[in-house]
């Protein structure tokens, strides 16, 4: 079946869910300082009330109310601005309805900033991969799952939702648009996202089609929902989805930029080589809407950050300073690929520390030697000074690359942090 033959089901079988009506967010703002004349990056803020986050800028994953190996203290530490936890993780455990009894995600966590959360679908439909579309995602698809076939997921149904099984002890779980808004509020988190399936690189037109129809039907729910409890403590985000379908991508950011959302978040499947990648990114510039701050989900590579930010991306989250640091990798300015891998034998006798220009005492105090025998030890503590140094690296590129595009000079940064 040829493209032509296909088109997205954007029939709404529960109309009248969404009022259409504008939705207020008092307490939230995006205001852009800065445009660069010769791309779509920009500088600006987004004002919440925990706080101000300056962007381009990236958030920290807090999977489980946590950033593995530290504390909000340590993050603050390494200059992080913005966190965000799972919808779908934190629902299972320890529950929405204890964290809002135990006074929201800030305080339950100890993180006093900013914070997101994700609508919980990229989860449910990735460790289901295989049972939601036709083949299997293949290791190198760009924000790749990671779980082929765990096939954790029943089943998809438009009216109920996501209906999964507990990775925990197997219980039957149920999320859909209006369940997702309860979790997020419940949760309480400065921002939250509409409800929408993620599908995988093999999933052909048709099927990419279909999906995102119904995505957009899920987005009218999840405003409906988030109305009829909203208090202006929290914004949503609407979701690009269209998969690697130049065609579908444009028709979601129009679907976006139509509906009252706060910010709009860029997900679902992003090719399978960067070139696919940055391609399928630069198509949407032009077409969302202009003055709402923009976040891609899941990606957060140093060169990555480069090449997006050009393309009018405001925000980033992804887990890899944490987990690059598991396995002894440490993020370096100035240094081929990006960072170093610590468990190397030529480290073994390195007298010096990691940077000490971060002005960090986990960057500046270690010796790399010291680093080295913590990994080749196994000891824990070489996770925790790995993973603060790496936020911080992040946090100061953030900070750098504010700075090229008010000056113009984020070509000559990005050679500055990637030499070739």
């Amino acid at each position: 079946m040829s493209k032509a033959d296909v088109k997205a089901d954007t029939s709404n079988p529960s109309a009248g869910l969404f009022s259409g009506n504008a939705i207020e967010y008092p307490n939230l703002s995006f205001d852009i300082t800065h445009r660069d004349p010769n791309s779509h990056a920009r500088v600006g803020q987004i004002n919440t009330p925990h706080g101000i986050v300056q962007t381009p800028n990236f958030i920290v994953v807090g999977t489980k109310a946590t950033v593995k190996n530290l504390s909000p203290l340590q993050l603050k530490e390494a200059g992080a601005q913005f966190a965000l936890s799972n919808t779908y993780h934190l629902m299972i455990q320890p529950g929405s309805a204890l964290v809002q009894k135990m006074g929201g995600l800030h305080k339950f966590m100890g993180w006093d900033g900013p914070m997101l959360t994700d609508s919980g679908g990229f989860q449910i439909f990735s460790l289901g991969a295989g049972s939601v579309a036709p083949g299997q995602v293949k290791t190198g698809e760009i924000k790749g799952t990671g779980r082929v076939g765990s096939k954790s997921l029943i089943r998809i149904d438009e009216q109920e939702g996501a209906i999964f099984k507990s990775y925990r002890d197997g219980s039957i779980y149920k999320l859909n648009p209006e369940r997702s808004m309860q979790v997020q509020r419940e949760l309480g988190a400065d921002f939250i996202v509409q409800m929408d399936e993620c599908t995988p690189i093999e999933a052909d037109y048709e099927y990419t089609a279909r999906s995102m129809g119904m995505s957009h039907r899920w987005g009218d729910r999840s405003l409906k929902a988030f109305e009829q409890t909203h208090d202006g403590t929290q914004g949503v985000y609407g979701v690009v989805q269209g998969g690697v379908y130049r065609d579908l991508r444009e028709e979601s950011a129009a679907y976006t930029k139509d509906r009252p959302f706060f910010g709009t978040a860029i997900g679902g499947c992003l090719g399978g080589t960067k070139v696919h990648f940055y391609e399928i990114v630069s198509w949407l510039p032009k077409l969302i809407h202009p003055d709402r701050p923009v976040h891609l989900l899941g990606i957060g590579k140093i060169e990555d950050f480069f090449e997006c930010v050009r393309f009018g991306i405001d925000t980033f989250d992804c887990v890899t300073p944490t987990r690059e640091a598991r396995h002894g990798r440490a993020f370096m300015k100035g240094v081929k690929g990006g960072g170093i891998n610590l468990t190397n034998a030529k480290y073994r006798d390195d007298p010096e520390p990691l940077d000490p220009s971060l002005g960090l005492y986990s960057s500046a105090t270690y010796s790399k030697a010291y680093l080295h025998h913590l990994l080749k030890a196994d000891e824990m503590l070489v996770t925790q000074i790995i993973s603060q140094h790496n936020v911080a690296v992040i946090c100061q590129l953030m900070k750098e690359i504010r700075e090229a595009i008010k000056t113009g000079t984020l070509d000559q940064l990005q050679k500055e942090w990637l030499p070739t």
